[in-house]
């Protein structure tokens, strides 16, 4: 084998450091819907991995969220020991540190382990922020953005 075929070793590290970038437009209230559909954590009692779909939907107030640092941050769990619960809650609490967005909703959806699946919803509201009326719209479709 060739170093050609092989490739060299990734740069890239896991990171708890979440980056922000300037909202572009902070006069408009803006809906930003992501799904990360390769969330692995590993079963603190078992060790055996967890593997999920994150769906982070917010309205941001002043800052957005960098998309790679939000991949790194998110690669940082493959390693870690996390109750469902409680990693839906601190990738909550750490994306709103880091954003203080106008609101946010962290979706997890774990996958079947020992005939069980869990879904785990939390959210965040900034104190006085109240959404405009309800628009009902098409809604996204789980893994809208894959193309095939």
């Amino acid at each position: 084998m060739t170093t050609q075929s092989i490739g060299s070793k990734p740069t890239a590290q896991p990171t708890k450091t979440l980056e922000t970038f300037e909202n572009p437009n902070q006069v408009r209230d803006f809906h930003i819907h992501m799904e990360i559909p390769e969330f692995t954590c590993l079963c603190p009692k078992t060790g055996q991995p967890d593997f999920a779909v994150i769906y982070l939907d917010y309205i941001p107030d002043q800052t957005c969220v960098e998309l790679k640092s939000l991949k790194l941050y998110i690669w940082s769990f493959r390693d870690q020991g996390c109750f469902h619960e409680a990693v839906t809650n601190t990738i909550l609490d750490d994306l709103v540190n880091a954003t203080q967005p106008k609101f946010m909703r962290v979706t997890a959806k774990f996958y079947v382990r020992g005939g069980v699946f869990t879904n785990v919803v939390a959210e965040y509201r900034k104190a006085g922020w109240q959404p405009l009326p309800r628009v009902e719209l098409t809604q996204f479709e789980s893994q809208s953005n894959i193309r095939g």
